[in-house]
């Protein structure tokens, strides 16, 4: 089978965690994504290109599926399920089928609304991308969807939530002798980029790991923010990791920080770097997104804030009372093996393995 993806890294986590499964359930899984071929899933065969602006990413929509070799093909971004649509009509000229799967894990009208390029002409072609998506996701074969909110009008579904996978993760160990918080994903603005350093500042016993691409719009300023006298020697950006190798910072690591901002698309979601502190012990400061603070607070798996200035008021009492941050990691220990993803990764294996038996490389009639 095949995973195409015309957005996503190859060192993408949800993509690693399917392809484990799939491993697991011992199928032959290609990969054809972004990025560098050795920073895929190392389970699967790898082929990568690189990325680029808006053209390039359609270029790759439309022709990534096209040299994809598997029965089954799994889209995870709605311009390559597009994509994949187009495959299966060539397909059928050469006398081949395949069955698609589209893998929707945000909602991506809404996720539009949190980039500050979308809008006038490229705006407009992303929202049609999204909206061609959104239709070929429901008339795939299977949808597969990382949430209990998305696409509920859709019967082929399959929930694969965003859960921890333990078999990438270290589990907890004890907290290292200074103070450190971790991040793991994505790293702009809106996902508390500026508002972590800002909480550092303000916790000058902390230090901080950062791990995962920044946004070109934040590079420059954030780069600025590094260098400062503040901050040089106490925050590291790691860049971006695959999901085995980002997680070792979890050693030692003292505190998740998940500060993202109250835009449209985060507050539906919940991310699933929440799950995998939880798994890693870590205990968790978190902005007040309804989903993640309902997890948060009724855990006692740390402390939800409002802001950067809540942030580092976490910070520092965790620093000065022993007993107080103790109980949070117990509670976050206690809690993460309540969100493992062991369960949804079997079913979604078990799904792939049932297409690839009725999905034959035969003359389609």
């Amino acid at each position: 089978m095949s995973i195409v993806t015309s957005g996503h890294d190859v060192a993408d986590a949800r993509l690693h965690r399917e392809v484990a499964a799939l491993s697991r359930r011992g199928l032959e899984v290609e990969v054809l994504g972004l990025g560098r071929a050795v920073a895929g899933p190392p389970e699967a065969a790898t082929r990568s290109w690189r990325r680029g602006g808006g053209l390039r990413r359609s270029w790759h929509a439309l022709t990534l599926p096209l040299r994809a070799r598997g029965d089954v093909v799994v889209a995870l971004d709605p311009d390559s399920a597009a994509g994949v649509w187009f495959a299966r009509g060539v397909r059928r000229l050469t006398g081949r089928r395949i069955a698609i799967v589209t893998d929707v894990h945000e909602d991506y009208e809404l996720l539009l609304q949190d980039r500050p390029w979308a809008s006038g002409v490229r705006g407009a072609l992303a929202s049609v991308w999204a909206r061609l998506g959104i239709r070929a996701a429901r008339r795939a074969d299977l949808l597969v969807v990382a949430d209990q909110h998305l696409m509920t009008d859709v019967d082929r579904r399959l929930v694969v939530r965003n859960l921890a996978d333990t078999s990438m993760l270290p589990g907890p160990t004890p907290p290292g002798p200074t103070p450190r918080a971790l991040y793991v994903g994505d790293l702009r603005r809106s996902r508390g980029l500026f508002a972590m350093l800002d909480a550092l500042e303000a916790a000058p016993g902390w230090e901080l790991d950062l791990v995962g691409p920044i946004a070109p719009a934040d590079r420059e300023a954030f780069l600025e923010r590094l260098a400062s006298p503040v901050l040089a020697d106490r925050v590291r950006w790691h860049g971006r990791q695959p999901p085995r190798e980002a997680w070792t910072l979890a050693r030692g690591a003292w505190v998740g920080l998940l500060l993202l901002d109250q835009t449209p698309a985060f507050r539906d979601a919940i991310p699933s770097k929440l799950y995998e502190y939880l798994a890693c012990g870590l205990a968790v400061v978190a902005t007040d997104l309804p989903r993640s603070s309902r997890v948060v607070r009724g855990s006692g798996a740390g402390v939800v804030v409002d802001d950067a200035a809540g942030a580092a008021d976490a910070l520092r009492a965790w620093e000065s009372d022993a007993h107080l941050f103790a109980r949070a990691r117990a509670a976050a220990e206690t809690a993460g093996r309540s969100y493992v993803a062991e369960d949804d990764l079997a079913a979604f294996a078990d799904a792939i393995a049932s297409l690839l038996k009725s999905a034959p490389a035969a003359v389609a009639k």
